[in-house]
């Protein structure tokens, strides 16, 4: 069917909103919106599949935007098309509890896939989002039962293009084969410096074809929607390889300043949005219009997306007489459900089991479980072999025509690419079938902090298996040895990191992290050798510290975590022989001891006596559990780590000569109250 009138109008209308809401709020970036409205147009009415009355579908077809800070513009379509997002929720855009933040937040906002924002990684999360469709249509689809078969659709800008964590997804997901992601560049050489010309002249097209992308050009994305509409429907048709459309347009179009930075972050004039809805056909003086006739074509586009779910809902329902299991397993993963008594696989240990580096103990876990927790997949950062991430007969998941693996496949060969392996983990939990797991070393988790800070913010389940947590790594040094990175990632909201002492809290550190459906994890794992602990349970260790030494008439706690609990169990001896008692408490998760009540955190690290924090780490936060703090407040050493432990005193004899300084220091102090018990304990 030929565009027309209606289609204009249409197009009009989702530009004069989005001018409307973002003068309405005095801040925004209006030029995206109005740049992007025609093939936002063309992809939402010609090419989607969504129910709005019901955003998680699971066979929709997925939307990023990845140039977040253009999100008025997705916010006018999901209004539009009739999800549960109000006129009065587009007037409230950016202020205080609205719907409508400044960049979208996937969990703020019905129908908002992702959260997007920092330049690069929607189209991150895109490849995460494509790589679970196929995933989960390898596992699931059968003979006369394409259940999922649904696209993800990811517009991005220049500053997306220049972001690294960007190339880093573009590359794997053309390695992948991705023929279900169709990504649309928006070209409009405008950035917030002005001209991209200034810092950004590649050809991103030849970019993107070298990453084995299909590549497609629009040249007049400003009002050829034929030429859009073709393109989109190229895309689809190659299905070996995503495709990424170049389209051209001019940022603000219809702006008296259209086509420069002015019309990038910054409200239209007055006078300019009366220009704007004059150019356009609509009064100047009124204010968030919506002709009936829009409202009516987008709602007739949703009414055809309900019952396309209902007819998915009829193939489900027969699927599941056919392939009974199969049903079972995929409605049990759509419910949020975990598997019934999968927990029951989980490792336990005894002090009769052999000393264990907890990088191999996560990977006795990943044995135990894998077949427990089908949704769960696993994944490396070129760095399989250390650290431990794949359980034996594991399939990688690979285009099948690479001979490499499988799309059923469950474990990921990311390649050296930390960022992105960490906004793509985010995509693959938004999807809602998977639980991504990913290693690589603690040190280089830093390089996808970006993606975590998101996953926090997002609320998504994901978990970061990561070794070589400390000085104990050894030979390779400081540049590899974490100092700050646990005190980094613990000051980060809704995040869980673990540092577990042994092979009990390794299995606790698990449980938690699949448990907690909406908090990413971090697990430290050591590459040294842990003795099995006498205290160590499941059940205590999941309350993030517990009591592993208690001695009633005790003149100390001492307050450790991962590779540094048992040294301090040893401590407890050498002090024992300067008539000094001493408790030791293991805390492998600060995050979720802190969210343990006040009676319990007291019983642990109790009033009356001075506590001494014993980490290989920065001592940075330590202070909120601790009166003293022992760690290391500066680079590590190269060596063999027996010998750098020995270097930085993190020994028994270190630990009880620093014990004995607390216990004399804080000796007069009375009362001494416990680092726990603070005043603003009942206000946080």
């Amino acid at each position: 069917m030929p565009y027309g009138k209606i289609d204009e109008l249409a197009i009009a209308t989702i530009r004069t909103l989005a001018v409307d809401a973002v003068s309405k709020a005095n801040s925004g970036h209006p030029g995206a919106p109005m740049g992007m409205a025609p093939v936002s147009h063309v992809l939402f009415n010609k090419f989607m599949t969504f129910n709005p009355k019901n955003p998680n579908w699971v066979n929709r077809d997925r939307f990023v935007l990845s140039n977040g800070h253009g999100c008025m513009l997705q916010y006018v379509l999901l209004h539009l098309f009739g999800y549960d997002l109000s006129m009065d929720d587009l007037k409230s855009f950016r202020q205080v509890d609205s719907k409508t933040p400044g960049h979208p937040e996937a969990h703020d906002t019905p129908g908002i896939e992702v959260t997007t924002g920092p330049l690069g990684q929607g189209i991150a999360n895109a490849v995460g989002l494509a790589i679970a469709q196929k995933h989960t249509a390898g596992v699931f689809n059968k003979p006369g039962y394409d259940l999922i078969n649904n696209y993800t659709y990811c517009f991005f800008g220049d500053g997306c293009a220049m972001e690294g964590v960007a190339s880093e997804a573009a590359s794997t997901a053309g390695h992948l084969q991705l023929g279900n992601l169709i990504a649309i560049y928006d070209d409009n050489h405008i950035s917030i410096d002005g001209d991209t010309n200034v810092a950004f002249t590649e050809d991103v097209l030849k970019r993107f074809e070298a990453y084995g992308w299909h590549t497609l050009h629009v040249e007049k994305g400003d009002d050829d929607l034929e030429a859009i509409e073709a393109a989109i429907a190229e895309a689809k048709k190659v299905t070996d390889k995503p495709t990424v459309i170049k389209l051209t347009t001019t940022i603000g179009y219809g702006s008296k300043l259209q086509g420069t930075h002015g019309v990038h972050g910054n409200p239209l004039k007055p006078d300019d949005v009366k220009h704007v809805k004059s150019l356009f056909g609509f009064d100047p003086e009124k204010f968030f219009v919506v002709p009936q006739e829009v409202y009516d074509l987008y709602h007739e586009h949703a009414a055809a997306g309900a019952a396309a779910e209902q007819e998915w809902n009829t193939l489900f329902e027969k699927y599941g007489k056919e392939y009974p299991d199969l049903h079972k397993d995929l409605a049990r993963r759509l419910r949020g459900d975990l598997p019934e008594g999968w927990e029951k696989k989980l490792p336990v240990y005894t002090t009769s089991d052999p000393a264990i580096a907890s990088r191999k103990l996560s990977e006795a876990v990943l044995e135990a479980i894998h077949d427990a927790v089908p949704e769960l997949l696993s994944g490396s950062a070129d760095l399989t072999g250390s650290n431990n991430t794949i359980w034996k007969g594991a399939v990688d998941f690979q285009p099948p025509s690479t001979g490499l693996g499988d799309w059923s496949g469950r474990y990921l060969r990311y390649g050296v690419r930390e960022h992105g392996m960490g906004a793509i983990m985010n995509g693959l939990a938004a999807y809602g079938t998977v639980i991504p797991a990913a290693g690589t070393f603690l040190n280089f988790v830093s390089y996808a902090a970006g993606a975590i800070r998101l996953s926090a913010l997002s609320h998504a389940r994901v978990i970061w298996i990561a070794t070589h947590d400390s000085i104990g790594l050894g030979e390779d040094g400081p540049t590899h040895q974490p100092i700050e990175t646990l005190a980094h990632f613990r000051a980060l909201p809704n995040a869980m990191v673990w540092r577990p002492a042994d092979g009990n809290e390794t299995s606790a550190a698990y449980y938690m992290a699949l448990t907690s459906r909406e908090t990413p994890s971090i697990i430290a794992l050591t590459r040294q050798n842990l003795p099995q602990l006498s205290c160590s349970t499941l059940e205590r260790a999941i309350k993030g510290g517990y009591v592993a030494l208690e001695d009633k008439d005790a003149q100390i706690t001492l307050v450790s975590t991962g590779s540094e609990v048992c040294i301090a169990l040893e401590a407890v001896e050498t002090l024992k022989a300067q008539g000094i008692k001493a408790r030791v408490v293991s805390m492998p998760c600060t995050e979720v001891f802190d969210a343990q009540s006040k009676e319990y955190k007291l019983s642990v690290i109790p009033d009356g006596i001075p506590s001494l924090s014993i980490e290989v780490m920065t001592t940075l936060g330590w202070e909120k559990y601790s009166h003293e703090q022992f760690g290391l407040n500066r680079f590590g050493a190269s060596g063999p780590y027996k010998d750098v432990y020995k270097k930085f005193e993190f020994t028994p004899e270190g630990i009880a000569k620093r014990a004995a300084a607390t216990v004399d220091f804080w000796k007069d102090v009375k009362p001494i109250r416990s680092p726990v018990n603070r005043a603003f304990q009942q206000l946080i």
